[in-house]
């Protein structure tokens, strides 16, 4: 579904964009990613919005096939990335599962605000972002997704997410489309 509309009390989500992280091989250009989440960064902050960042320190418990991540994490490995540029009043949630609502207060922390609706990005696409996005939808959340500052390491995921998923958990666009649309608010 095409970008149309923000509600009111809209909160930022940007999704494990951290040192351990953004060296991995990505499909997209990390430093495209970031400038793109720095920019919704600085509306979100402009409008006094909520903005959260979220880092993962771990794996949920339970039997997978797939690699996890080495215990203990090495030094910094969780490290919010410097270009974040984390502010006092942001919200900053650590997780040990795919999606940042299912194992945290986020929920709680962001219905306090009365927020109603959240813009995710961030890496990667197919696991912490759809996962966040998925948990979003479910707590009631309206939801959009600025396709053009996420990435993955999996083509092939990342493109299911934006084709099959996401049309699905509410609306999509661009990083530009949705400082747009917070733009018209402020004019």
């Amino acid at each position: 579904m095409a970008l149309t509309s923000l509600d009111t009390n809209t909160a930022l989500i940007v999704v494990d964009l951290q040192q351990g992280i953004v060296g991995y091989p990505l499909i997209h250009p990390i430093g495209d990613i970031v400038a793109r989440t720095r920019a919704l960064l600085g509306a979100f902050r402009r409008l006094g919005l909520p903005v959260v960042l979220v880092n993962v320190a771990g794996g949920a418990p339970g039997r997978t096939e797939r690699p996890r991540l080495p215990e203990p994490l090495p030094p910094g490995w969780t490290d919010l990335i410097p270009e974040l540029d984390r502010q006092p009043g942001d919200i900053v949630v650590t997780k040990r599962t795919w999606g940042a609502f299912a194992s945290t207060d986020l929920e709680r922390r962001l219905k306090a605000l009365d927020v109603t609706q959240v813009v995710v990005t961030g890496v990667a696409t197919g696991t912490g972002v759809e996962a966040t996005a998925r948990q979003a939808y479910e707590q009631g959340f309206n939801v959009t997704l600025a396709l053009d500052a996420m990435t993955d390491t999996r083509p092939e995921a990342h493109a299911y997410s934006i084709a099959n998923v996401f049309p699905r958990l509410g609306e999509t666009g661009t990083a530009e489309q949705v400082i747009g649309l917070l733009d018209t608010r402020s004019a």
